[in-house]
């Protein structure tokens, strides 16, 4: 999930730093997310804003996978930075506050699984609010990888009332940085980056607001990239289908 604010300096996206011992991606800076849950595909989610059938269709998949992957979206951004994009079932206005402690239970029990989204909206009387949402990118990992990926990305307004907090054991720093200053930090080899996290902060900062990320979203054709890699003497690079090359700066992790 690209999490965007306005800040002082422009758009601003919302990113953490993986905890190095992970098993993927130790160290990289990345956007909050995860894998589907089974019961993200579950019928009885109340919803508001688009239906699966039209992510479907921007996905390029069936409707059930579809449900599955905004909820997914949803419940890891609210599991990993304490955002949580829903509102009244009748398509009032976005929870303003989520931080109290009845919130950061029902957060832990998402994340232990012993609750599911479904339960969760059900039990507050509020609706996944898939208007707030924008498809933005589809990646692939290569074939060549032990860990393969399918990795869908979305964008999404910080709502009003609501704070990114750093709530996840996976991550050991979460940050509001402009793009620019972002990729400024991964040049220096500050701020490792794996290649769709670089592309997709380059395509965010074209935009000046967050406005006009939502309504320009997604910034290319929704077509899956599955980059190639090339060693050069100037270092590693990643080339995309389009012919994007992108220099990895540090090393990706073995």
């Amino acid at each position: 999930m690209l999490l965007l604010r306005d800040g002082t300096p422009g758009l601003e996206v919302y990113l953490l730093r993986r905890t190095r011992g992970m098993p993927f991606a130790g160290g990289m800076t990345a956007y909050p997310g995860g894998g589907v849950d089974e019961r993200d595909g579950d019928v009885q989610t109340a919803w508001v804003g688009p239906e699966p059938e039209r992510w479907a269709e921007a996905f390029g998949c069936d409707e059930r996978l579809a449900r599955e992957l905004v909820c997914a979206a949803v419940r890891e951004t609210f599991e990993e930075s304490g955002v949580l994009l829903a509102g009244a079932a009748d398509g009032g206005d976005v929870v303003p506050d989520v931080t109290g402690d009845d919130w950061e239970a029902q957060r832990q029990a998402l994340l232990s699984r012993e609750l599911s989204l479904a339960e969760l909206l059900a039990d507050r009387g509020l609706a996944l609010r898939s208007d707030l949402l924008r498809p933005f990118a589809h990646w692939v990992t290569p074939p060549e990888e032990r860990r393969r990926y399918d990795t869908k990305f979305f964008a999404a307004a910080l709502p009003v009332g609501q704070e990114a907090r750093h709530v996840t054991g996976e991550a050991d720093e979460a940050s509001w940085l402009t793009p620019a200053a972002a990729l400024a930090q991964l040049a220096t080899g500050a701020r490792p980056m794996l290649p769709p996290t670089i592309h997709t902060l380059g395509q965010l900062a074209s935009f000046a607001d967050v406005a006009q990320a939502l309504d320009e979203s997604p910034p290319e054709p929704l077509q899956a990239i599955s980059p190639t890699f090339e060693d050069q003497p100037d270092g590693r690079w990643a080339i995309l289908p389009d012919g994007t090359r992108i220099r990895l700066v540090v090393p990706l992790p073995s």
